[in-house]
């Protein structure tokens, strides 16, 4: 069994918490893990050539040079991946559905990452906008100010779920929603975990 997971999730779901305790559980049963930020492979790339100082610059570049630094993001994924050994290798790519920009909402799995990554299961990490709220209150160092209203909050997490479910559709992936609830992430990933073993 070797398969790709794509998990999206906006800031303060909970994703990264969610994502260490389902590799935790997977190892624990048995798999070879990797979990990658696919900003962290753009950054990288960006980084090297002088062309931003800092994450956030990346969603302020032009769209045609977001696209091309997604699909080679997604093909150096894969690339590594696939160096990965054994049959019981499980990764997973932790990224967003949607990028918001001062242009709009640009997608974070166009069709040229999905055909690069070919992803087996595509899982959405979800949280109540009250949640997402109450955990930017508690940690400051991870605060986003453009997402602190409960009504953008709301808009934004129907609009992951309806980005996920196009990329789902159009790449032959499994969907998933995985709603993390407050205190309750180590249920969240042991619901990831199933279904990533059901694939």
């Amino acid at each position: 069994m070797r398969k790709l997971v794509v998990v999206v999730g906006l800031p303060g779901v909970g994703k990264s918490t969610v994502l260490s305790l389902a590799s935790e559980k997977l190892r624990e049963r048995g798999y070879a893990v990797r979990v990658v930020n696919f900003g962290d492979f753009m950054l990288s790339y960006l980084l090297g050539r002088g062309v931003v100082k800092s994450r956030d610059e990346i969603r302020k570049l032009p769209l045609a040079t977001q696209r091309e630094l997604q699909e080679l993001a997604a093909r150096a994924i894969r690339e590594e991946f696939e160096k990965a050994p054994g049959e019981r290798f499980i990764g997973i790519v932790d990224t967003h559905a949607v990028i918001r920009t001062p242009a709009g909402l640009w997608p974070g799995l166009p069709l040229s990452v999905l055909k690069e990554l070919r992803p087996d299961l595509i899982a959405v990490i979800e949280a109540s906008p009250e949640e997402i709220l109450s955990r930017q209150q508690r940690d400051s160092s991870r605060a986003r100010s453009d997402y602190s209203s409960k009504q953008l909050l709301e808009e934004l997490l129907a609009t992951y779920r309806y980005y996920a479910i196009a990329s789902s559709v159009i790449s032959g992936a499994a969907l998933v929603v995985v709603v993390n609830r407050e205190n309750q992430a180590s249920q969240a990933a042991e619901e990831l975990v199933k279904s990533i073993e059901e694939l």
